[in-house]
C-alpha cells in the first residue's frame, strides 16, 4: 500500500500542503514543532479509528481556520489496481462530525480499513508495556484491524452495547429485562467476533515473530491474558459470553462497569531471549521489542492481505545507535511497501538505501529535499 499523494487543508499547523511520494522510504526532517508528526497523524486518520494521538476532532483544526479541516490521499493498493481516493475531515457547519469519502462517495470510517492499513510507532508508545491495559488493548486492536478490517465494526458495536447496558444497570431494579437480554446477545455476538479476530491475529503474529532473529531488535513473546493476568486458553464462545454477562448483572451494577469480557483482556509480552516480562525490561529493550513487533506485523499483513501496510515511525531513528539504525533502514527498504519516518536532522537519514522521498518541514511548510 502506497500513498502517492497527500494533501492537507487547515490541519494542525498546515494551512495547505500537497505532497507526492513513491513506494519505499519517506523521510521528513525539521525542527521540533515544525509539523512532522502532524503529517503522520493526518495519514493515520485515513484508517479507521481516532489516529495516532487519539485527539478530539476540533483540536486538529488549524488555529485561525474557519472551523474545519480536510485530509486527502491517493492510495495505490496494488500494482494491478487503480488508485483509490480517500478523504476525511470535518466541516465548520458540523464540527463534531467526521466526514469520510472514498472515491468521492460518502462512507463510514470503518470502510477505510478495506483500502488502507496503517501501523505506527511514536515516542508516546515507548512505555506501552508498563502503562494501562486499555492502552495495550488499543494497540492490539490496531494490529488486528490491519489484518481484519471488519474488526472495527465489531468493536464499535460492542462498545455501543456496553454503554447501553451500563445505563440500564445504573437502575437495575427498574431495567427492562428484555432490552437488557437483547443487549447482552449483541455483546456476546460482537465480543466473540472481536476475541476470535484477536486470537487469530496473535497466532499469525507469533508465527511471524518465531522466524525473526533476537538481534538487532529484541523479539517479544505475546499472549492474551484476562483481567487477572491468567492466559486465555480458548476463544470466547458467544453463548458462554451471553451467560457471563447475564450472571454478572448485579456485580456490574454495583461496580458501575462491566467487570468481565473481551474489553477487560490484556496483551502480555515477554522478552524471548531472557524470559523477562516486558514491563520489567529496560526502556531500550521495550522500544526494541515494540520495533520488532511492528516490523514483524508488517510482514504478517503483507503475507495475509497481499499488500504491505503503510508504516509511520515517529522519531524512531534518533533513538537508535548507528548499527541498529542502519539495520532498520535495510529492513524497511528490503521488505518493500512504504514507510514514513521523522527526525530533527537530515543527517539521520543519510544511510537510507533508495528510493527515498525526502521532505523538509518548517513552520507548517513542506518542501522537497
Amino acid at each position: 500500500m502506497t500513498l502517492t499523494r497527500l494533501s492537507l487543508t487547515d490541519f494542525r499547523n498546515h494551512a495547505g500542503a500537497d505532497m507526492a511520494a513513491t513506494s519505499g522510504l519517506v523521510a521528513l526532517h525539521g525542527d521540533n514543532g515544525a509539523g512532522k508528526t502532524n503529517i503522520l497523524e493526518a495519514i493515520s486518520l485515513l484508517a479507521p479509528g481516532r489516529g495516532l494521538r487519539r485527539a478530539a476532532l476540533l483540536d486538529m483544526v488549524r488555529d485561525g481556520a474557519a472551523g474545519g479541516f480536510a485530509i486527502f490521499a491517493e492510495v495505490q493498493a496494488g500494482s494491478d489496481l487503480a488508485p483509490v481516493a480517500l478523504g476525511t475531515g470535518i466541516e465548520a457547519a458540523h464540527p463534531g462530525r467526521r466526514i469520510v469519502r472514498i472515491n468521492g462517495a460518502p462512507a463510514a470510517a470503518t470502510a477505510l480499513g478495506e483500502w488502507l492499513a496503517v501501523l505506527w510507532l511514536t515516542p508516546a508508545m515507548d512505555r506501552l508495556f508498563v502503562e494501562t491495559a486499555g492502552n495495550r488493548r488499543r494497540f492490539l486492536d490496531r494490529l488486528v484491524l490491519a489484518l481484519d478490517p471488519r474488526h472495527a465494526q465489531h468493536s464499535n458495536r460492542y462498545e455501543a452495547a456496553l454503554r447501553a447496558r451500563g445505563k440500564l444497570l445504573a437502575d437495575l431494579a427498574s431495567a427492562d429485562a428484555q432490552w437488557l437480554a437483547s443487549l447482552e446477545v449483541q455483546l456476546a455476538e460482537h465480543g466473540a467476533a472481536m476475541d476470535a479476530a484477536r486470537q487469530q491475529a496473535l497466532a499469525a503474529l507469533s508465527a511471524e515473530l518465531a522466524g525473526q532473529p533476537d538481534a538487532p531488535f529484541a523479539r517479544p513473546l505475546l499472549t492474551l491474558v484476562d483481567s487477572e493476568g491468567a492466559p486465555r486458553e480458548a476463544p470466547y464462545d458467544a453463548e458462554a459470553l451471553k451467560m457471563l454477562f447475564a450472571s454478572r448483572r448485579r456485580i456490574d451494577a454495583a461496580a458501575g462497569r462491566a467487570t468481565a469480557g473481551p474489553h477487560r483482556d490484556d496483551l502480555n509480552a515477554v522478552h524471548a531471549a531472557t524470559g523477562r516480562s516486558a514491563a520489567r525490561c529496560s526502556t531500550g529493550e521495550q522500544k526494541a521489542m515494540l520495533l520488532s513487533l511492528v516490523l514483524a506485523h508488517s510482514d504478517c499483513v503483507a503475507r495475509l492481505r497481499g499488500a504491505r501496510p503503510v508504516l509511520l515511525l515517529d522519531e524512531v531513528a534518533a533513538h537508535l545507535d548507528p548499527l541498529r539504525r542502519g539495520a532498520l533502514y535495510e529492513r524497511l527498504a528490503g521488505q518493500g511497501g512504504q514507510a514514513w519516518l521523522t527526525g530533527t536532522e537530515a543527517a539521520l537519514f543519510d544511510a537510507m538505501p533508495g528510493p527515498v522521498t525526502r521532505f523538509h518541514v518548517a513552520g507548517g511548510r513542506i518542501s522537497a529535499g
